[in-house]
């Protein structure tokens, strides 16, 4: 099954939250929706979305400051944001681009044009900072620049060889790899170990990704793959 991209809502007009939501259902996404600031940040300790719809009036903190504060945070910077408000002066606007917004939508909208927007900031977030983190599912997030594993938000600690293994399996999802060809992709012409060294190393693999493990599957007599 394809995966869904989950879009935030945070606004505090309930006839809002329900329209948009219900045209970006439409055009294929996921949303989750949040009337006030707490009940977002919440939920950011559970799961990331990928991309937010964010009103600058909100009952609890001024959206401006939410912005800064996912702006700021490296866990949270690299998620796109769209500013959605009454506010419609210069000023506001530039704030919050200033602050790392990447676009701003300003009330009364076309739902569909808000949709066009979601669409166009995440082709547009496809940057190399983006590629360079793989999610699969909401299980499992590799951070390729960073060197860093989460299973459900909860950090793994790999070795550099596992780590490896994981970013070519995870990189080619559904493809099937050989032992001898992983040994090419960690030692190449430098390789001394036996093809059942792979054995090992997807073993403890596995074992560390705890949940996630059962994401890689072992085809009897070719290797293995990642679904």
């Amino acid at each position: 099954m394809e995966y869904k991209k989950l879009i935030a809502i945070v606004e505090d007009e309930p006839d809002i939250i329900e329209l948009v939501s219900l045209h970006l259902k439409n055009s294929g996404f996921r949303t989750k929706e949040f009337l006030n600031a707490e009940g977002f940040q919440k939920f950011l300790n559970r799961e990331l979305p990928d991309l937010v719809i964010l009103d600058l009036m909100l009952p609890d903190k001024d959206g401006i400051e939410v912005c800064k504060q996912l702006k700021t945070d490296k866990k949270y910077s690299s998620i796109p944001v769209i500013m959605l408000t009454a506010r419609g002066s210069e000023t506001d606007k530039i704030v919050g681009l200033e602050l790392g917004a990447d676009d701003y939508v300003t009330k009364p909208f076309s739902p569909r044009e808000l949709v066009a927007r979601v669409k166009a900031v995440l082709r547009r977030g496809k940057t190399e900072e983006e590629r360079s983190i793989i999610k699969i599912n909401d299980l499992l997030r590799i951070d390729l620049s960073k060197y860093e594993v989460y299973v459900k938000d909860k950090k793994i600690k790999l070795t550099t060889t596992e780590f490896k293994i994981l970013e070519i399996l995870a990189k080619k999802r559904g493809w099937v790899f050989s032992r001898d060809q992983l040994l090419d992709f960690l030692w190449g012409d430098e390789k001394i170990v036996v093809d059942r060294t792979i054995d090992v190393h997807i073993k403890h693999l596995r074992e560390k990704l705890g949940q996630a493990g059962k994401l890689i599957q072992n085809i009897r007599g070719v290797g293995y793959k990642m679904e």
